[in-house]
């Protein structure tokens, strides 16, 4: 059971050694994009290009949904990005069901725990496979695996990496499910010091405050890149628009200047006053335009030290 990309290498690496997968349990196609064009899934289009058998149902207690389920007659079921499962199919399975995540658990529980990972400064994350229960991310852990951030990452290769760490973590947890070597940790069912959340990313959490120091910030973008990206206002007087900011080079350093005052040489430095130095903007995109380096912008906007962000 999956939707997006992370989750099509590991049903890959299952079909290719050999495993019947009896079905596939996917989204619903739906539009997108400016024509409304239909989409499909990843695991979809990957499914339905070797032969197995898809499902796509809208509400997961519905009983036709429940029945064709039930007819695959599944001895384990495997979650990877997918949505919350009703207990009238995460019990089912003769050996029951797994989910991977991508995050160390305990240690953030949650929607987006790469981005988090990030944006809090770790230096190590990983992968957890656990048994599915009636709490979120909360079930008994089968196995897990480490995997360091490095300076450079940001959470685009970090999603990359995780997710060949995932597949390997998750044929493991299979083979092992198979000969019944499985010894499940319960986890602390209850929010005990130290634990840090994975919540979703809403606009809001991706706005740049440059009060904060170069730290923070850097690991704000880099921990939002490349989607949904890290965002300022760029202002000058009644007029504001919005820049993402994708790639950066954090310059600590003492000033006086105000957070989000900007500084630059019309050529090629583009540089934002925070609370400890400046960061010098590398990627960017600003309303309507395309992504490009901080050159290409400058060429055209050579009033940029005229705004501020915000």
């Amino acid at each position: 059971m999956g939707t997006p990309d992370f989750a099509v290498m590991p049903l890959q690496r299952l079909v290719e050694e050999g495993y019947n997968i009896v079905g596939v349990v996917t989204t619903p196609d739906k539009p997108a994009g400016r024509g409304l064009k239909v989409q499909e899934s990843a695991v979809k289009r990957y499914a339905a290009s070797v032969g197995l058998p898809i499902l796509q149902p809208e509400k997961l207690k519905a009983p036709d949904f429940v029945e064709a389920f039930r007819a695959l007659n599944p001895d384990l079921a495997i979650v990877i990005a997918f949505r919350m499962l009703p207990e009238i199919i995460w019990a089912m399975p003769r050996l029951g069901t797994f989910n991977l995540h991508a995050s160390l658990l305990p240690q953030y529980r949650g929607a987006a725990p790469i981005n988090w990972a990030i944006i809090n400064g770790e230096q190590e994350t990983g992968v957890t496979t656990f048994l599915l229960n009636h709490e979120i991310d909360k079930g008994d852990i089968l196995g897990q695996s480490r995997v360091q951030i490095l300076p450079g990452d940001n959470v685009g290769s970090l999603h990359d990496k995780l997710m060949e760490t995932g597949t390997d973590l998750v044929v493991r947890t299979v083979e092992k499910i198979a000969v019944g070597d499985t010894a499940p940790i319960p986890q602390p069912q209850t929010e005990t010091t130290g634990l840090k959340g994975a919540p979703k990313i809403f606009k809001e959490t991706c706005r740049i405050d440059w009060t904060q120091g170069c730290n923070e910030i850097n690991n704000l973008i880099r921990g939002l890149s490349p989607y949904p990206a890290a965002w300022t206002e760029l202002v000058r007087g009644e007029s504001a628009s919005i820049l993402k900011i994708y790639t950066v080079e954090p310059e600590p350093s003492p000033h006086q200047e105000q957070p989000g005052t900007i500084r630059s040489d019309n050529k090629q430095i583009f540089k934002v006053a925070c609370g400890d130095g400046y960061i010098r903007i590398t990627e960017l995109q600003l309303a309507g335009k395309k992504r490009m380096h901080a050159d290409e912008l400058l060429r055209g906007f050579k009033e940029i030290a005229a705004y501020y962000c915000q």
